[in-house]
């Protein structure tokens, strides 16, 4: 069977490579040459866990520029486009808008064709872009993922479950038989409308901001008293209704979908006249813990102690400093007059140089 992915950066090359690692043929699609080109010839490297070998080992998977190429090659398209955030919160769908007017262009197609939107959207785009592309013999569904940065290809293999907001109940048997095939730990899959779908894949994201804000007040609360915020969480956790998971002490949450994803609830929520103050509240209080722990650190530590941290990206695995709150209170502590030592990846040492000058002092790591 042949699958075509519209759009191979990190994710869309992962998952491209993951699917192609199951049997499938698979062609990507990019619109940068010199990228297609190293993928072909196996020279590109990538930062991401795995993937450098993943490609090597590929035998099913071909990239190319010609958007003609990749619509014939195959009856399911993937689509795995950035839709970064806009200042006013929401998600800018430009890339994908531009990909659904090619196809507009084109006209119709003779044989129906699964438009698979698996990038984040407000809630509401699939039904906005299948008035355009229903009449043309594609059934847009919607397929998101739920990766972490730095485990993606495993994420993808092997996830906890999958989301299908189908079309039509043939669609969704298509991208039900396909994830049966190419994940390997037999994950729960949900299937539902498409606008269901993108409601879900913010709310289940947002649910977790709240626990993990939750956890942060918590912990505040028994650092502020003395006592070990770990003991009481760990307590806490012990109960099935709750359970351990993102119910730890730490420095919040941050990277590139917890945050953003809370804000875009909150926005289609007031849309549609409700108001989903439990987002806004874990966004303030996720800032609150962020305040607390800086003032309390310079409140308990030598300033003239430097303090080391192994890394400032939202995580270890990754190269990301989006939103990163470990950053964030790294820079707090050292306009708070600490001596702060960032040991960090070249390319994000010389990305924070860029951002904060000489507040830090670093040590590059492999």
């Amino acid at each position: 069977m042949n699958l075509s992915v519209f759009g191979i950066g990190k994710l869309g090359l992962c998952f491209s490579l993951t699917l192609s690692k199951s049997g499938y043929r698979v062609c990507g699609l990019d619109v940068n040459e010199d990228y297609v080109a190293s993928l072909n010839d196996k020279s590109f490297k990538s930062s991401e866990a795995g993937v450098t070998e993943a490609l090597l080992e590929s035998f099913n998977f071909r990239a190319t520029t010609d958007l003609d190429y990749a619509l014939n090659f195959a009856d399911t398209l993937f689509v795995i486009v950035a839709t970064p955030s806009l200042p006013n919160g929401r998600y800018d769908h430009s890339q994908v808008d531009a990909l659904v007017d090619s196809l507009v262009e084109r006209g119709a197609v003779e044989h129906t064709k699964n438009f698979v939107v698996c990038c984040t959207v407000m809630p509401g785009y699939c039904d906005k872009i299948k008035k355009k592309l229903n009449p043309l013999n594609y059934v847009v569904s919607y397929n998101p993922e739920f990766i972490a940065q730095g485990t993606i290809l495993r994420d993808q293999a092997e996830p906890d479950m999958v989301l299908i907001g189908e079309g039509n109940e043939r669609a969704g048997n298509i991208l039900e038989n396909i994830y049966n095939r190419h994940t390997s730990n037999k994950p729960r899959i949900c299937r539902m409308s498409p606008l269901e779908a993108e409601i879900t894949k913010l709310s289940l994201n947002c649910f977790l901001t709240t626990k993990i804000a939750y956890a942060s007040m918590i912990g505040d609360i028994v650092t502020a008293v003395g006592g070990d915020p770990k003991t009481v969480l760990n307590a806490i956790g012990q109960d099935s209704r709750i359970g351990n998971k993102y119910l730890g002490y730490g420095y919040g949450y941050g990277g590139p979908c917890f945050p953003r994803d809370n804000r875009a609830l909150a926005i289609f929520a007031k849309d549609n006249d409700v108001e989903a103050l439990i987002s806004l509240a874990s966004d303030q209080s996720n800032a609150d813990h962020l305040v607390f722990q800086i003032k309390n650190f310079l409140l308990t530590h030598d300033l003239e102690e430097e303090v080391e941290f192994d890394f400032v990206t939202y995580k270890k695995e990754s190269t990301l400093l989006t939103e990163s709150q470990q950053l964030a209170f790294a820079v707090g502590i050292a306009r708070g007059g600490c001596k702060v030592k960032i040991k960090e990846r070249k390319e994000v040492i010389e990305e924070l140089k860029k951002r904060y000058d000489d507040l830090f002092t670093y040590e590059e790591r492999k």
